[in-house]
């Protein structure tokens, strides 16, 4: 490590501390061996104990550096790829010996066991052609369509429901469903390791290491290259927000609270019972910036998901008066996370041009997903969960009472383009008793299933880009279960079936209609037609793109009552193609409809010159194209 290494450190702009702490094997002087660097200012001592020395640690001391640091480093003869070790450290403070897990280490043990490993990482990538091509899938422009994934209970083997496929079993397989499916990107809930599996990857203890449950590195970096050779793009989901207080990982590393604040007012979660970095710390912050580089850099990947932004953004978050502590100006915001988030992103943006930040946050804290230079929080899109929250809670009420919450869906348009929002549907609204996506439609199973096509079909045909959670493009009924799999058996019904062809067909003509994803983001690319018929429960609009010709017409009837020549206001006269009918039989419908489409009458109809008589179906949605 350089003294402009520590330099930057110190100064919390590194962003590459991978290439420099942890473990890294090499040659000194002739002798094969690995050369070791931890961060541990608070320690009297530091070793080095592992399956090179017998676990012994007055074996292999490391040396400080003396330069105020806090770096401790040294070079083990013999010390090779794939052995285990921890960082022996006794405290300066307390006389307490610890025994750590590498902070940088890019590969651990497979729980429970929690040793780090030696690692060197080598993957010959054949991804050159998406890598050359990647900005135009990820660009705010392009059809966005995610689909969120838990690795390890997507799929299980058939011949052992309690084990999991290995990355490179699970790379054919989802590569396969994803193209078939017609989503253009996978999200997965986080890889990066953690010790307890039920934590579905959010108490993470290895912030540069996939879980070794699934495999090596090396079989993630094929896992990830295989999915860009399908033209599949990647985004893992991150957790800079918490850490576990398991006793090998980050937490009172050097006997002292060095990556988490000493007060747990501000250094410890109640809602999780985890510890919040201190993003005051320069040294944590380019911990933290190094852990997000580093995926981007070495994994390939084309996006992070950042989690828990606003548990970040607030320092009241979870917490009750008297629990927490103001900032320097007496408020509740978290300024040095904000700054945090604002370097990062910037750095992100800075050496991938091409990727996409995108946060997690619920609140209505401004500019989250505008750029730094104007106040922003610099990420590229954030999730909706305004939208969620009001969607679901209106599709759960019976058709009868619809009428009466018709503005849940429409208020969404009145915020929807101040930030780059992406529409999730994902893993937190089918668990803990919520009820899978199916089961919390109202009406019988018919019902339930064309709530399903009605409420995909509303959101696909609304701005912004789109999330779902594994397992509800299927209708799974039960709710999701991490140490199960999803129920494929269901597909063996006609209506499940039927559900996951709606997806597929929705997916298709998201991706071939500019109208539905080029202007997502401004006023531009949307309009009403109407959004007040709450008597007959009807929503119509306009997805527009920059070319008038390619405008959808996207008409939701809200209830199971058929409406017959419903007439709807058309910006131009001709044949209006009906491009997509979630009614038709062929999805699990009742088969009516318009019989492909209609010719627009010239008779005026909600401002507009001319308009198309529609019968529409019950429970439905329904998207129009004007015929070239």
């Amino acid at each position: 490590m350089s003294d402009h290494d520590v330099y930057l450190f110190k100064e919390g702009s590194h962003i590459r501390l991978y290439d420099k702490l942890g473990s890294h094997p090499g040659v000194s002087d002739g002798v094969e061996g690995t050369r070791f660097g931890v961060w541990a200012p608070n320690a009297a001592k530091v070793s080095v104990v592992g399956e090179f020395n017998g676990w012994d640690k007055s074996s292999h001391p490391l040396q400080v550096r003396h330069d105020g640091s806090g770096i401790w480093e040294g070079f083990v003869p013999g010390a090779r790829h794939g052995q285990c070790y921890k960082y022996c450290i006794e405290s300066r403070h307390s006389g307490a010996a610890l025994e750590k897990g590498d902070p940088y280490a890019f590969a651990w043990e497979e729980p429970p066991r929690t040793a780090s490993r030696i690692w060197a990482l080598e993957h010959a990538w054949a991804d050159a052609e998406w890598m050359a091509s990647r900005k135009s899938a990820n660009a705010l422009s392009a059809p966005y369509a995610v689909y969120e994934v838990h690795l390890g209970s997507w799929m299980r083997p058939a011949d052992d429901a309690a084990g999991y496929l290995n990355y490179r079993e699970m790379a054919a397989r989802l590569a396969q469903y994803v193209r078939k499916m017609g989503f253009t990107h996978v999200e997965l809930m986080p890889v990066t390791e953690h010790p307890f599996y039920g934590s579905w990857g959010y108490q993470t203890t290895g912030y540069f290491a996939p879980t070794a449950r699934y495999g090596t590195p090396e079989d993630f970096m094929f896992f990830v290259d295989h999915l860009h050779q399908c033209g599949i793009g990647v985004i893992l989901d991150w957790v800079p927000s918490h850490f576990p207080g398991d006793a090998h990982g980050l937490v009172n590393f050097d006997g002292t609270a060095l990556y988490e604040h000493m007060d747990p007012k501000e250094g410890f979660h109640p809602e999780w019972q985890s510890y919040i970095f201190n993003y005051g710390r320069n040294e944590v912050r380019a911990f933290l910036a190094s852990s997000a580089m580093f995926w981007l850099d070495k994994y390939h990947l084309d996006g992070i998901r950042v989690d828990a932004v606003a548990s970040m953004l607030y320092r009241d978050y979870g917490r009750k008066a008297g629990e927490w502590v103001p900032n320097k100006y007496g408020g509740h915001e978290n300024l040095e996370a904000v700054s945090f988030l604002r370097d990062l992103n910037a750095s992100a943006y800075r050496e991938h041009p091409d990727v996409q930040m995108i946060a997690e946050e619920s609140t209505a804290w401004p500019g989250v997903s505008r750029p730094v230079y104007t106040g922003g929080l610099g990420f590229g899109m954030k999730w909706n969960m305004g939208w969620m929250h009001d969607t679901l809670a209106f599709f759960a009420e019976d058709p009868v009472n619809r009428k009466y919450h018709q503005g849940q869906l429409t208020f969404s348009l009145w915020y929807a383009f101040t930030e780059n929002f992406m529409l999730s549907l994902s893993h937190d609204e089918v668990v803990y008793g919520k009820r899978s996506l199916l089961e919390k439609m109202p009406g019988d199973d018919w019902q339930k299933f064309a709530n399903m096509r009605l409420l995909f079909g509303y959101m696909w045909g609304h701005p912004g880009k789109k999330l779902v959670f594994m397992g509800t493009e299927i209708g799974q009924r039960s709710e999701w279960a991490h140490d199960g799999s999803i129920d494929w058996a269901v597909l063996e019904g006609a209506r499940h079936e039927s559900l996951a062809r709606w997806m597929e067909d929705l997916n298709r003509t998201y991706r071939s209609q500019p109208a539905l994803h080029e202007i997502d983001f401004t006023g531009n690319g949307f309009e009403w037609v109407d959004a007040s018929d709450t008597q007959q429960n009807v929503l119509s609009f306009l997805r527009k793109s920059s070319r008038p010709s390619e405008t959808i017409l996207v008409v939701c009837n809200l209830t199971p009552v058929p409406r017959h020549n419903y007439a709807t206001g058309v910006p131009a006269g001709g044949r209006w193609l009906e491009i997509l009918n979630s009614d038709a039989t062929l999805y699990g419908g009742s088969g009516q409809g318009n019989m492909g489409g209609m010719e627009a009458s010239p008779v005026p109809a909600h401002g507009r010159m001319f308009s198309l008589s529609l019968t529409l179906p019950p429970l439905s949605v329904l998207y129009f194209r004007r015929q070239a």
